[in-house]
């Protein structure tokens, strides 16, 4: 059985072709950033204490005001389907019976009234700032009517990162193949097999926006010619009007950004680099967290997104003052693997591990960890 969310990538990586591993799996540039994501988790070592009676470990919390099994969330992630055509109906089942949230990407290749028809309940909604505003208040007002709990603004893609794999692979838009590249397909026969009959795969969400209907590559350059690189706080607020449940910025790194959101209106800070995808040589996002978590003292809950591997980065996370952590990459590991059943163990994997990170570092609470759990190396 596969033990960690590292077997899990490997397993991943074996089971996909190239150009749809190093999409899943890559950053942007030299990966300075996606590297320190996990890396930076390094300089941070337990302080345990002994002796605090560990023999009911409560890994459960609260989120948003939901009460959650565990402090994770899945991250919004695009183009989930090109992985497994389930996609993000399996991830958000898994995360169903886990008992977390999870966010459903704009670019999801199913809609989002079928994956709420799939797993409903605690399912968020992730949007981008786009130049249509009827675009956004039609993706709003669809959100709001099939059950989502919570609005997630991505705020760092005014324009895309240089993802280099993906550019190399001719995982681009349109898409570029060559003899490697058909090669590569060739020797991957079960995701071959698994996927030809889902070839017409799309963005289930923008379907007959920008006058096209299903075609993925027209509605990708429809995406990228929507995204506004003029964005604004002011746009920030214009949307805390337009929705009236929680609302979630996604993609803060600086605690003067942070004071702003609050400003603004938001319930909660979702720390993102866009997992290594956008500006290399960003921060981790686990290096600056405490900073954040500081800035906003107590007016917003504080996400930690980056990194994850461990439930003992979950922990480390915890004690520098998040209230919970996204995973993405961990997630679409174990889709690549074994579908949503490859999902439910990788939660179940980390659930285990931080249950004991938790009793050996002497936390008996997710929602009260110890500051002093961690120190700097």
């Amino acid at each position: 059985m596969i033990a960690s969310v590292d077997a899990f990538r490997a397993a991943a990586q074996a089971y996909l072709p190239r150009m749809i591993f190093d999409f899943v799996d890559g950053g942007s540039e030299r990966e300075t950033t996606l590297r320190a994501n996990c890396a930076d988790f390094e300089s941070l070592r337990f302080a345990p204490r002994v002796l605090t009676n560990v023999a009911n470990v409560e890994l459960g919390t609260t989120l948003l005001g939901e009460q959650i099994a565990m402090p994770l969330v899945i991250a919004p992630m695009g183009l989930c389907g090109v992985v497994r055509p389930e996609g993000e109906l399996a991830l958000a089942r898994a995360a169903k019976s886990a008992g977390i949230p999870c966010v459903l990407s704009t670019a999801a290749t199913h809609p989002l009234e079928a994956v709420a028809t799939a797993a409903p309940e605690n399912l968020w909604f992730q949007l981008y700032i786009f130049r249509d505003r009827e675009l956004m208040r039609s993706l709003v007002g669809r959100a709001r009517e099939a059950g989502y709990r919570a609005l997630v603004v991505t705020v760092d893609l005014t324009r895309g990162g240089k993802r280099e794999k993906d550019i190399r692979n001719g995982f681009t838009v349109p898409p570029r193949f060559n003899r490697r590249t058909a090669v590569d397909l060739l020797r991957h026969p079960r995701w071959l097999r698994r996927m030809l009959p889902h070839r017409n795969m799309t963005i289930g969400n923008l379907v007959g926006w920008g006058g096209h209907s299903s075609d993925v590559v027209a509605l990708s350059t429809f995406m990228n010619t929507q995204i506004d690189p003029s964005i604004h706080w002011d746009d920030l607020t214009w949307l805390r009007q337009e929705w009236d449940l929680p609302l979630v910025v996604k993609g803060i790194l600086h605690p003067d950004d942070a004071r702003q959101a609050v400003a603004c209106g938001v319930d909660a800070i979702i720390v993102s680099n866009h997992g290594g995808r956008q500006l290399d040589g960003a921060p981790s996002t686990i290096s600056v967290l405490a900073e954040v978590v500081d800035a906003v003292a107590g007016a917003a809950e504080v996400i930690l997104d980056g990194g994850i591997r461990r439930g003992g980065d979950v922990l480390k996370a915890l004690a520098l003052g998040a209230r919970a952590c996204m995973i993405g990459k961990a997630a679409l590991y174990g889709l690549a693997a074994d579908g949503q059943p490859g999902v439910e163990r990788v939660l179940a994997i980390l659930r285990q591990e931080l249950d004991i990170a938790m009793a050996l570092s002497g936390n008996s609470r997710a929602s009260a960890v110890r500051p002093d759990t961690v120190r700097r190396v």
